[in-house]
């Protein structure tokens, strides 16, 4: 089994989307937005909407990035430009859908203080400070995309 270690332009395959750039961003990708997806659901959720929109980006990042890893480990992708773009874009996509999902979720966490640390609010700013991070994943993973998709 060959290692795609060596350059930038291979897609990964199998146990390589652990050692290869970008796409060892994906396991800490999931793992940040677990938790966000876990401690927004874990609060009381006032006002609704903003928090449902936080819901779907975290819920929705999570089941695609978790697809997208496994296509990339069962090897179910062809080494090609349109794969790397797909990547691309996907990720880019993600980044715009955590950003947005961060700052409405800091708002209303702003908005819901009471003066007091509840267990909500200190769960509410836990779910930020992962969204912002998950957002940082996504987005370095956007910038490492573009560079491989454009090498190939």
């Amino acid at each position: 089994m060959a290692s795609n270690t060596g350059t930038m332009a291979n897609l990964p395959r199998g146990i390589g989307i652990c050692t290869t750039i970008p796409d060892i961003f994906y396991l800490p990708e999931l793992i940040f937005g677990g938790l966000v997806w876990i401690l927004v659901a874990c609060t009381l959720v006032v006002p609704a909407n903003p928090q449902a929109w936080v819901m779907f980006v975290s819920l929705f990042c999570f089941i695609m990035t978790f697809s997208w890893m496994v296509v990339f480990a069962c090897d179910g992708h062809h080494n090609s430009s349109s794969w790397a773009a797909a990547d691309f874009a996907y990720h880019g996509i993600a980044a715009f859908f955590y950003l947005s999902a961060a700052v409405t979720l800091a708002k209303v966490t702003l908005d819901y203080n009471d003066g007091t640390l509840s267990k909500n609010y200190k769960l509410d700013i836990s779910a930020v400070v992962f969204s912002y991070v998950a957002t940082l994943l996504y987005f370095i993973h956007t910038i490492l995309s573009a560079i491989r998709w454009k090498s190939f």
